[in-house]
């Protein structure tokens, strides 16, 4: 069998050397069933020099991750904050299980008293159709973590539950938190950005954040809250 090659297209060598070989004569079974046998190979050769190779996503543009920063020092980071880990690809479901956000998403939920503008929404539409991949550009002053679905997190980071007695304490490790595509207004003055913060003993939420830029950089101005999950609590032992 040939490869395709510049001097042309792929051909398929159907010559029956390998067949005689094999018992499979021409009188026999290969004179029934050969030809369609060929053809079934020659598809699987050609679907499979045809398969596209899995595309790494892009990477997300610089002027993004002002925007992240600013996000996670204001709504994230403690006193207490040691790591923060983050999901290395961008996300376009705004709730776990449902269909990336479009227009109507926005529409209907009227979030923001309905002050995003169409310029903001069109472009969070437009950049949540396929995720990007973040890279080491965050600058929020805490050491992070990037970590993505088929690789572990690493021994820095506890998968354990959180014990009962420090529940209410502020973690050291903020996150596993995902992130969209930073979206910005026609002007450049506000950005809307979703993030998700998917805590280690189960619990989470995922919210909307809208920022504006002023003078000294990224403010957030208000935030929505899309989905919460909350931890089961044991009933109390019976006395």
């Amino acid at each position: 069998m040939q490869t395709a090659s510049a001097a042309g297209p792929l051909t398929l060598d159907r010559r029956p050397s390998i067949l005689g070989a094999m018992g499979l004569r021409r009188n026999g079974w290969w004179a029934r069933h050969g030809q369609g046998a060929a053809l079934l190979v020659g598809l699987a050769v050609l679907l499979s020099a045809a398969a596209p190779e899995p595309r790494t996503p892009d990477p997300v543009p610089p002027e993004d991750y002002p925007v992240y920063d600013a996000l996670v020092v204001q709504k994230f980071l403690t006193s207490r904050s040691r790591l923060v880990v983050i999901h290395r690809d961008t996300v376009g479901r705004l709730v776990p299980g449902a269909r990336p956000a479009d227009p109507a998403f926005f529409h209907d939920g009227a979030f923001f008293d309905g002050r995003l503008g169409e310029d903001l929404i069109r472009d969070f539409v437009l950049k949540a159709g396929r995720p990007y991949r973040l890279e080491r550009r965050f600058d929020f002053g805490v050491p992070y973590r990037l970590v993505s679905g088929e690789e572990p997190s690493g021994p820095e980071v506890s998968l354990a539950p959180i014990p009962a007695r420090l529940a209410l304490a502020p973690p050291a490790t903020v996150g596993v938190l995902e992130f969209s595509r930073v979206a910005f207004s026609a002007k450049g003055d506000r950005a809307l950005v979703y993030v998700a913060d998917n805590r280690p003993d189960g619990g989470g939420a995922g919210l909307l954040a809208l920022l504006r830029r002023a003078e000294g950089g990224w403010t957030v101005a208000d935030t929505e809250v899309l989905w919460v999950a909350r931890l089961e609590q044991a009933p109390p032992p019976e006395e």
